[in-house]
């Protein structure tokens, strides 16, 4: 599956990282994690830690595919409002879910301390109202959060103006977001596991999975099998390709990044990363090389030719929003690019065993805009899951919602 177009940032940036053999045998293991993006980094490094014998099996260059297109925005924040997503699934299923992000995100900062030259860096989120009549709206949304213990603040225009800089009619000040390198963050991962003897092999598709009683068999395309007790389909936007029944439609999202740029004249960007309400919705962060990322113009093109082709139209676009946002800032694109991304209708993501496949096969779906955050709840969810432990979001997160719709 072609996952992104152009020349995204972290793939230029870093090049090709440590490269990784491909499985030219069998292979036994006790989890067979598939897909070797930031997803499955996130999880088969979580499922060593807690003394599972794991192999990661990645179709082509470990990272390449939607890791080195995301633009890496950590955030607890869910797409779907909490008030929203309250009506949807109910308040004690919302409040689970953002809570669970916020402590995600407080795990993942826990992990980059480990971890060398990741460009990880712990931020403020700043989401902006696009219309005065989503004023009210924003401020019951800061309260709802507030009671569950979040860290917020509601900023009206004057606060808004004065703190930022920005004319917009409010915004949610949240003080818990990250941001990080996926590409280098997934290769560290991946080389630490393989360095605790864990098999790490690149070029290895699967083309075949079969589930058994007591284990499932998976045909690699260099005509070698693996036997595992559990496997793992962490491969991102391409794991619909497994199910017979679509659970989240794909989308095409659009990004650029900035030559360098002033520090002063970043201000706070440096430390903030910045969404708005409007969809699809214009997103910014800094990089440590003090570039800008600009990101948006989604549109619902599956179709790579077509997307390939839009690339520098929808970077332009998002130059000139930046531009009205933060008219000192107007800058051109260095390098643009597009990636696939996949939606669900209530914003959340699935993790679990599919009903196609039976209790061994499990699905890593970390859908949504803070898809990074939904892997290291995912990375708790089926280790718990293996041991057969009851986990607060294992029903919410799994394909059994689908039946509440």
């Amino acid at each position: 599956m072609d996952l992104k177009s152009g020349y995204p940032y972290w793939a230029i940036k870093n090049g090709l990282l440590n490269p990784f053999p491909a499985l030219t045998g069998d292979l036994a293991c006790e989890v067979a994690v598939i897909g070797g993006g930031i997803t499955g980094a996130l999880i088969a490094d979580h499922l060593q830690a807690a003394g599972h014998e794991v192999a990661v099996i990645e179709q082509g260059e470990i990272g390449w595919g939607s890791t080195a297109a995301s633009t890496a925005l950590l955030q607890y924040e869910i797409d779907t409002h909490l008030l929203d997503l309250a009506q949807r699934v109910g308040a004690q299923d919302a409040a689970l879910a953002y809570l669970g992000c916020a402590q995600a995100l407080d795990q993942l900062r826990e992990l980059a301390t480990g971890i060398r030259d990741i460009g990880f860096a712990w931020t403020d989120s700043l989401y902006l109202a696009t219309r005065r009549r989503e004023r009210d709206g924003l401020a019951e949304e800061a309260a709802a959060r507030r009671r569950l213990g979040l860290r917020v603040d509601y900023l009206d225009s004057g606060d808004l103006a004065e703190r930022f800089g920005i004319s917009r009619p409010a915004a949610l000040l949240s003080h818990q977001a990250a941001r990080v390198d996926p590409y280098r963050m997934a290769h560290r991962l991946l080389q630490r596991l393989q360095a605790r003897g864990a098999s790490v092999h690149g070029h290895t598709p699967i083309v075949d999975l079969q589930p058994q009683a007591r284990s499932v068999r998976l045909r690699t395309g260099q005509g070698g099998w693996i036997r595992a007790r559990h496997a793992i389909l962490a491969t991102g936007y391409a794991a619909q390709q497994w199910l017979r029944v679509r659970v989240a439609r794909n989308h095409s999202s659009y990004a650029f990044v900035s030559d360098p740029i002033a520090p002063e004249a970043l201000g706070f960007l440096e430390r903030t990363v910045l969404w708005e309400t409007a969809r699809p919705y214009l997103y910014l962060r800094a990089t440590p090389d003090h570039r800008i990322i600009v990101g948006g113009e989604d549109d619902r093109i599956d179709i790579p030719a077509r997307r390939d082709a839009r690339v520098m139209k929808k970077a332009r676009a998002l130059g000139g929003k930046l531009g009205e946002l933060l008219p000192h800032l107007q800058c051109d694109p260095a390098f643009a690019w597009a990636g696939t991304f996949a939606e669900t209708p209530d914003g959340l993501p699935f993790f679990g065993p599919h009903p196609q496949y039976g209790p061994r096969v499990h699905f890593a779906m970390a859908y949504g805009g803070n898809g990074i955050t939904y892997s290291r709840i995912g990375a708790d969810l089926l280790l718990a899951a293996l041991e057969r432990r009851r986990h607060p979001l294992a029903e919410l997160f799994s394909f059994a919602r689908l039946a509440r719709s």
